[in-house]
């Protein structure tokens, strides 16, 4: 019997009990749809696509700008880091530390990331500082100066952050894999070399903002204490000036991932082995998605998923081993992985297909189903709860091709999916055969062990 605390109140472990055993959970909640408040959605002159939302729950306002950046030159990689890295260093008309200053003076911030697939730029001020926030971005966007000497500091900081970067186990991993289930198609050039980063000029970089950092198919996503119609017009006004005659290029849609062997990737006298395995994912636009995203979180997709039971809580295989979709943008891929240390990589791989095969074979119960879905939509609901967390998840939805009106009814969706279509959808997109990866470990250490079991190519020893 389970001591009860010196208060005399009930402790954790005696609530979540009873005489019979471990309390049931309470049934799931009627879901009436996510409270994502109504969204202003238009476009400018010039193209630009602006959605706005009136969240008042702090006097901020957060903005998301996504420009689709997309080019087939391997030199593209580099020279966009380095320009994402640089943007915000200098206009014609202000320095780095007069933009600083003048985003300080009323709360603002902006930085600049960029990917494959876009260029986004992300920020927040407080509401009364929106219209500062928008002249600085406006003259960024129209004036970026790129001047030589913070250049220079910029391209010198970017190849020693790559140099570190690029020595990491799991950064080595990820450009395998890249490779493995894309080829040659731009989606697998994330990090560039130091080498091509010190290669791109000033001139290059003025010359990709001209030609790629248009409004003409980009969207601005703001969301904080505004009116949303009346922040239409401030944002035609405060980007009239930038205009070009041609949209931002989209990435072409990369192939789907499709089954092979893993490839086995030498790393020598390396302690510990990364294991990544992909498969072809289902769009979110599919209506059957809920039930693949239920499917995806009973194998690996949060902490109480078999993967993590298994490999971590059963085996002491690895820390972590989850599997995610990661998704483009009508399109998406599974991801599983874990790192594990050397001498016990050929089991967890073994592991991994087993409980891929058993998603199918043995579908999910009730009960993990029904775990999952409480999972999914609760943390759905906590990421739309803060006023950057639905700027974002806009931003991510809208550069699928999905509006407010999905979101609003995702939850619903998911309340409505069965166990019977979770196994369907399990059996058809999680089967062993469906994926490919790589390994990326000591080849002296576990080569032979890996190749025993079979579908696992590369090189033979150091």
């Amino acid at each position: 019997m389970t001591a009860t605390t010196t208060s005399g109140h009930r402790s954790a472990g005696q609530i979540g009990r009873t005489e019979a055993g471990p309390r049931p959970l309470p049934p799931l909640a009627t879901f009436l749809g996510a409270p994502v408040p109504d969204v202003v959605d238009a476009t400018v002159s010039s193209g630009l696509r602006v959605l706005a939302v009136r969240r008042p729950t702090v006097p901020m306002v957060e903005l998301r700008l996504r420009v689709p950046f997309a080019d087939s030159d391997p030199a593209h990689t580099a020279q966009a880091e380095l320009l994402s890295s640089a943007m915000l260093t200098g206009t014609q008309r202000r320095s780095r530390v007069e933009l600083d200053n003048e985003l300080a003076t009323v709360g603002a911030d902006l930085g600049v990331g960029v990917d494959p697939e876009r260029l986004g730029v992300y920020g927040s001020a407080l509401a009364d500082g929106l219209p500062t926030m928008l002249d600085v971005l406006a003259d960024v966007l129209t004036s970026a100066a790129y001047p030589p000497a913070e250049v220079d500091r910029e391209r010198e900081r970017l190849v020693e952050r790559i140099t570190v970067t690029r020595a990491q186990p799991r950064v080595i991993a990820r450009e395998a894999l890249q490779r493995r289930r894309y080829g040659d198609h731009p989606i697998s050039r994330e990090i560039p070399t130091g080498a091509e980063v010190e290669a791109v000029t000033q001139e290059q970089l003025r010359a990709l903002h001209a030609g790629a950092v248009v409004p003409a198919g980009s969207t601005l996503v703001l969301v904080g204490d505004l009116d949303p119609e009346a922040v239409i017009g401030q944002v035609e006004q405060a980007l009239q000036g930038w205009s070009t005659d041609h949209p931002a290029t989209e990435l072409d849609e990369p192939p789907l991932v499709r089954g092979d062997d893993l490839l086995l990737v030498h790393r020598p006298g390396a302690v510990q082995s990364q294991l990544r395995l992909s498969a072809a994912a289902m769009p979110r636009s599919d209506e059957r998605y809920p039930a693949f995203q239920l499917a995806n979180m009973v194998l690996g997709g949060y902490f109480s998923s078999r993967l993590v039971e298994n490999l971590r809580e059963d085996k002491g295989y690895t820390y972590s081993a989850y599997s995610a979709v990661e998704f483009m943008r009508n399109s998406g891929s599974l991801l599983v992985e874990a790192d594990t240390a050397t001498d016990v990589t050929a089991a967890a791989l073994w592991e991994m297909r087993y409980e891929l095969g058993r998603l199918g074979l043995v579908p999910p119960t009730t009960d993990e189903v029904d775990s999952a879905r409480r999972y999914a939509i609760g943390s759905l609901l906590i990421s739309l709860d803060s006023q950057a967390g639905l700027a974002g998840t806009l931003s991510a939805l809208t550069s699928a091709g999905l509006d407010v009106e999905w979101l609003r009814r995702h939850p619903e969706r998911l309340a409505a999916v069965t166990t019977e279509e979770v196994a369907a959808v399990a059996a058809e997109f999680f089967a062993p055969t469906a994926f490919t990866g790589v390994v990326v470990a000591d080849v002296d250490a576990t080569g032979e062990r890996l190749r025993a079991l079979g579908g696992v190519v590369g090189p033979e020893s150091s």
